[in-house]
């Protein structure tokens, strides 16, 4: 099948949305919706998650806008206890955080 015929859903490639889903995952508070909808918990998201990991290849990596935090975060929920744990607004909090602290280089005087 050849990339015009490849389907398309609400005009969108599948590549393309599993790569907009992907970067959100770097989103603590996404992360916590999600866990908070048990979607954590269904072995077939889980499977899904797993199925995600080519992201970490670099063919499809360089598409990722922050591929740092989103790729850490794909590699996290491979952890069953990362799964379960995210759901802990303390764990929320420290992720927000530290992703700010990441954001903004540091201050040289």
């Amino acid at each position: 099948m050849t990339s015009s015929q490849e389907p398309q859903y609400g005009g969108f490639s599948r590549f393309e949305l599993e790569l907009e889903f992907v970067q959100c995952l770097a989103n603590p508070g996404y992360l916590q919706y999600l866990a908070m909808q048990k979607l954590f918990e269904k072995p077939d998201f889980v499977a899904y998650l797993g199925y995600l990991q080519y992201f970490k290849e670099p063919q499809y990596s360089k598409y990722l806008h922050h591929p740092g935090p989103t790729l850490r975060t794909l590699e996290l929920l491979q952890n069953e206890r990362f799964r379960r744990d995210v759901m802990s607004p303390e764990l929320v909090n420290n992720l927000m955080v530290q992703g700010q602290r990441n954001a903004v280089p540091d201050k040289k005087d």
